[in-house]
């Protein structure tokens, strides 16, 4: 009993340092994201074909399917809703969305939240209306609204970090225009996640935190083609340290359903994502999914891994031409691990123990299967398919 008394108190003495050590980087981000961030976003699907009809479809298809009960909460609406600013400067959207406040109540009826998109620019990627000099008007529009995201895409302000006359301006410029709509959502009351779109410039995840973000984008767009999303996932080797409660790496959407990849390659890109600890936010049309596409979004052990506790983004244990070897410590001490083959076709892989911190002997369970192969000694082997991945769950013995 003694024994079980010392445990529970060094357990306990554990969760209190932890909670001491986060705690800054959690008031940073003003308390949100405390796991990356799970839902939907328009852009990958619909692009500028995106109205208000199609966002409450895609809120119906979110729990009708099984999405927000396995943790999918967020629907985000992308570029293109925006419309002109009254003689005040207020913002509205236009004729796509009659009555923005309507639809967030709408979404908020079906247990979900709302995003919305903007640009610290005077215009968005396709043109639109940009939050530049009116970043708390539009902030404050927002959260009247019942907005519950936004993401802040870069588009034209590129222009003025390019008259700031030296990268370092330029730098600070950028800085300056994030934190300055990070005060503006500050100070409307309400919580909303600050995501920064900016395709991964000046190595954002070195500053991505301390002008607020809850997330930011650590590479350019990504496409619904297995090279692109591999070229993506697999650059984020080194990054796991930025990575954590509230501030979360962003490699880019989800790709699963569009149709470019075959099953296999999209399991692969769930997996990779999840052993990121990436944000999951779904960039297809949920109101068309196979049952294959929503078994691929949904599966609870795969979304465990992503959404575990402890908040530590994985990285690579080992590469070896085509196949690498990518690890995540868990809460539970146990490590997801995936064997990925990025040949055409199946090759032998081969994890020892030793190189992802465990002992000679250990228990190993396969995520996609949902199998457990029992205690293993010294390493794992296993045939992955081209393209593929074996996605494993190992704990000590």
């Amino acid at each position: 009993m003694y024994w079980i008394q010392r445990s529970r108190f060094a357990i306990f003495l554990c969760i209190i340092l932890y909670m001491k050590s986060a705690a800054p980087a959690m008031a940073q981000t003003g308390g949100l994201a405390a796991t990356p961030p799970m839902g939907w976003n328009s852009w990958n699907h619909f692009a500028g074909k995106i109205d208000d009809v199609t966002v409450r479809a895609q809120a119906d298809a979110m729990v009708s399917s099984g999405m927000r009960d396995a943790g999918y909460i967020y629907i985000n609406i992308d570029d293109t809703w925006e419309g002109e600013r009254d003689a005040k400067g207020v913002i509205h959207p236009n004729s796509k969305f009659p009555d923005m406040k309507a639809l967030a109540d709408y979404v908020h009826g079906k247990g979900l939240k709302l995003g919305i998109y903007s640009s610290p620019g005077p215009q968005t990627c396709a043109k639109y209306e940009g939050s530049y000099g009116h970043e708390e008007q539009d902030a404050q529009t927002y959260a009247e609204w019942g907005i519950d995201y936004l993401k802040y895409d870069l588009c034209s302000f590129k222009k003025m970090m390019d008259q700031a006359g030296s990268p370092e301006a330029a730098h600070r410029t950028m800085l300056d225009a994030y934190t300055k709509m990070h005060r503006a959502l500050q100070k409307t009351g309400r919580p909303i996640v600050f995501s920064l779109c900016q395709y991964g410039a000046d190595a954002v995840w070195r500053w991505g935190e301390s002008v607020g973000g809850n997330l930011w984008r650590t590479s350019g767009d990504i496409t619904d083609k297995y090279s692109r999303m591999t070229e993506i996932g697999f650059s984020q080797a080194g990054l796991s340290r930025y990575a954590g409660p509230g501030h979360w790496n962003d490699p880019d959407m989800l790709e699963v359903g569009n149709g470019g990849m075959k099953p296999g390659e999209y399991r692969t890109h769930m997996s990779l994502w999840a052993l990121l600890a990436a944000p999951l936010l779904a960039g297809n049309d949920l109101a068309k999914m196979t049952p294959e596409t929503i078994a691929l979004l949904t599966n609870r052990e795969v979304i465990a891994i992503d959404q575990d506790s402890a908040g530590h983004q994985g990285d690579r244990v080992r590469a070896e031409g085509p196949l690498e070897i990518w690890a995540r410590p868990l809460a539970d001490g146990s490590k997801a691990v995936g064997l990925f083959n990025r040949f055409d076709w199946p090759m032998e892989m081969r994890l020892e123990f030793s190189e992802i911190g465990l002992t000679k002997r250990a228990r190993v369970r396969d995520v996609w299967s949902a199998k457990d192969l029992g205690g293993m000694e010294g390493g794992y082997a296993a045939q992955v398919p081209g393209h593929g991945v074996v996605l494993l769950r190992i704990s000590p013995e």
